[in-house]
């Protein structure tokens, strides 16, 4: 019976001390994150107003700016739609509807590619629009319009 005993003992013994080695395991997690390369205007409206002066003639050019940022190292390009009256590529127009007129202009934008530094680095966009004597010099007085929409693509 002590035989029994002891036996029943050394085998409730054994069993508790290698119960965690029957049920331990372990799993593996693997996290990933992607960073999105994204573009924002923080100023997505610019105002370029000029005069045109037949008596002072001359080229006459205007200026204005936008304001983006880029994700970190995300690559980008600005793009122009050529406004609401071109012609073609880069045949820009601004139009007065009371003269049913049209007077071509340049439209040019800088920079036009880049990479960006993210939110706390903005980058400027220059805007310009330039027109020739010539182009506006037998023109209709009144106001002449045109809508051109800017586009930064990561």
């Amino acid at each position: 019976m002590k035989c029994k005993v002891l036996l029943m003992i050394a085998l409730v013994v054994i069993v508790s001390l290698s119960s965690n080695a029957f049920g331990a395991d372990t799993g593996t997690v693997n996290i990933n994150a992607t960073v999105v390369g994204t573009c924002k205007f923080t100023t997505n409206t610019a105002n370029i107003s000029v005069t045109l002066d037949p008596s002072v003639g001359g080229p006459v050019t205007g200026s204005g700016s936008l304001v983006f940022w880029c994700t970190k190292n995300a690559s980008y390009t600005v793009t122009d739609d050529d406004g609401l009256y071109e012609t073609g590529p880069n045949a820009n127009r601004v139009y007065n509807s009371s003269a049913s007129e049209y007077i071509p202009y340049t439209f040019t934008y800088t920079p036009t590619s880049g990479t960006g530094s993210g939110p706390q680095n903005t980058i400027t966009l220059t805007l310009t629009a330039s027109f020739a004597q010539t182009d506006y010099e037998n023109a209709a007085a009144g106001t002449y319009s045109d809508t051109v929409t800017i586009t930064v693509n990561p």
